[in-house]
């Protein structure tokens, strides 16, 4: 029986052009289609999205719910609410936004009363909309906040540096937050593009790293891959790692102290990301009081040894 080969699980098939597997953001590179209606998730999708855009979506809410209302009093007319009345038909409407608003966070004035049935029972549901989004907003914030991730800074490249007797495929990584990272593993793979022309695939090799994992994280971790007989890049160059659309793949997990769960993060290096012939130049040292200094702006610092 023929060994399967390995597939992590992002696919032997190849098209042409081939775009990075693992983009910058640590997202993957797949689009879905043909998606029916009852898989979106809302709240997932909202505590997945960026601050900004969240602050926006808050915004939108916040106005378009009080915009909704100052309509409906606005329509009411003049005597729906008691001390909107106005010179104007703007500043009557602007008098009607400010009484929404004061509604939707029941807060209350005094100055603006509803008056009427009718005034009353739009006053009366704008309140049930502002407890219950209010609500719904709060839960989403913490979600937000308390949802762990991990910021782990890359070098900007991965380099193939003189190790021992030979050579070694190395990056660096480092903690950017000052939470404690613990008992850090990192997995790497290549994948390389290989076959004849009309039947090329992805191939994947794991590669055996020096160190695969670390107790304690408070400084850097330079990760190395030995390219020894063994090893998938063993013999090749840098022109055959972009001829074979070479890409290395990163998946590095730790156990987050502050939130007590295991955070993920992901990366990639393309061929003409890996720099050779290169050596990383030191990212901390010692203060003369002692303490020892991390700078994160070297990280991805190197020199040309050859």
């Amino acid at each position: 029986m023929q060994k399967p080969s390995f597939d992590p699980g992002l696919t032997q098939q190849f098209g042409a052009p081939l775009r990075r597997a693992i983009n910058y953001d640590g997202s993957f590179n797949v689009r879905r289609s043909g998606v029916s209606w009852r898989a979106f998730h809302p709240w997932l999708h909202i505590v997945s999205m960026s601050w900004a855009g969240f602050a926006m979506l808050v915004a939108c809410f916040y106005f378009g719910i009080n915009l909704a209302f100052a309509c409906a009093y606005f329509a009411l007319g003049p005597d729906a609410v008691h001390g909107s009345a106005a010179p104007t038909e703007t500043g009557r409407f602007l008098n009607c936004f400010f009484f929404s608003g004061h509604t939707l966070t029941t807060v209350g004035y005094g100055n603006l009363v509803p008056r009427g049935i009718a005034a009353n029972l739009a006053a009366t549901m704008e309140a049930l909309v502002g407890l219950l989004g209010f609500a719904v907003i709060t839960g989403l914030l913490v979600a937000r906040v308390a949802r762990p991730s991990a910021r782990i800074q890359f070098s900007g490249n991965a380099l193939v540096a003189p190790y021992q007797n030979g050579s070694a495929l190395m990056f660096r990584i480092a903690n950017e937050r000052s939470n404690n990272l613990m008992e850090l593993e990192a997995k790497v793979l290549l994948m390389q593009v290989t076959g004849t022309a009309g039947n090329l695939e992805r191939k994947f090799d794991l590669l055996t790293l020096e160190r695969p994992s670390v107790l304690l994280f408070p400084l850097t971790w330079t990760v190395v891959h030995p390219i020894d007989e063994s090893s998938p890049l063993f013999g090749k160059s840098a022109e055959d790692l972009k001829a074979l659309q070479a890409e290395i793949l990163i998946l590095v997990k730790g156990f987050d102290e502050t939130f007590s769960q295991v955070v993920h993060t992901r990366f990639s290096y393309r061929a003409d990301e890996i720099v050779w012939g290169a050596k990383f130049l030191p990212a901390f040292r010692v203060e003369p009081s002692g303490d020892i200094l991390l700078e994160l702006d070297k990280v991805g610092e190197f020199r040309n040894v050859s």
